[in-house]
């Protein structure tokens, strides 16, 4: 996955999340459902943005 998309998808997961937070409870499932979901791709940015990071040629 490419950084332009991991990062549109991670917004998507955010606004999803606001949403559903602003109209259900925060301990509903379908919230914390997606604040794992967000914070799965938000790991794997991290990750991605680490190993890409360390490949980087010092100067």
């Amino acid at each position: 996955m490419s950084e332009q998309l991991l990062l549109r998808e991670i917004e998507i997961k955010r606004e999803k999340l606001h949403s559903k937070a602003c109209s259900q409870s925060l301990f509903s499932e379908e919230v914390i459902r997606l604040s794992r979901e967000l914070d799965h791709l938000l790991n794997m940015y991290d990750g991605w943005y680490h190993d890409r990071k360390s490949a980087a040629p010092a100067n």
